[in-house]
């Protein structure tokens, strides 16, 4: 299923083991290495601490939000290395400059499309500058348009059609090449250790 990344900001997680909700989704935690979300931080209801839910304990995401199995599955952002790694990167992804390799700015994020069943960004919706607007207000940037990921902006190839479609359209599955590390695109790199999915043993 392909959803707006904003469609999943303030939705609900429930807990199956209590059948009430546990929290509200605040925003996601994206790897910029191959735009994957990877948690959302929650304003947890039983704790001030920032908390998180990893899609990895989602059960399911249905139309009441969220499903995990119980409230103990929100972690906090150093319990895990590779969302503590995230959360220190601070990678947002709404406002971002888009340009074309030739520099010129093509407008800034406003949203984006998920794939629901491996949660890769898919689509980038892009808010064109106010001199562009005219003939197109909206680019839609597929990833495998995308070129490179940094600190300031996303640099895309030259050409990039106008949106012609809905964004809620399905998409092809591409991999992007970022300046970020990205093991799918680099075939002589090992991909990351799945020891850095698991969570840090206690002290």
């Amino acid at each position: 299923m392909i959803l707006l990344g904003s469609a999943l900001i303030g939705h609900s997680v429930m807990s199956l083991q209590t059948g009430n909700k546990v929290g509200d989704t605040i925003q996601p935690l994206i790897d910029p290495a191959d735009l994957s979300i990877v948690a959302y931080t929650v304003n947890g209801l039983f704790t001030h601490d920032t908390m998180l839910v990893r899609l990895a304990d989602v059960r399911e995401l249905s139309d009441i939000g969220f499903i995990i199995d119980s409230i103990d599955e929100l972690i906090t952002p150093t319990d895990v290395i590779r969302v503590k790694q995230l959360s220190e990167l601070n990678f947002t992804l709404g406002g971002i400059t888009v340009r074309d390799k030739r520099g010129h700015k093509l407008g800034k994020v406003i949203d984006y499309t998920i794939e629901t069943t491996t949660f890769l960004i898919q689509q980038l919706i892009v808010r064109r500058p106010l001199m562009h607007r005219l003939n197109d207000a909206e680019l839609v940037i597929h990833r495998s348009q995308i070129v490179e990921i940094n600190n300031d902006s996303i640099v895309v190839h030259s050409q990039v059609e106008p949106k012609k479609e809905s964004r809620h359209a399905t998409l092809q599955t591409a991999t992007t090449n970022a300046e970020y590390v990205n093991p799918f695109r680099k075939p002589n790199q090992a991909a990351p250790e799945s020891a850095d999915l698991d969570k840090q043993p206690d002290t």
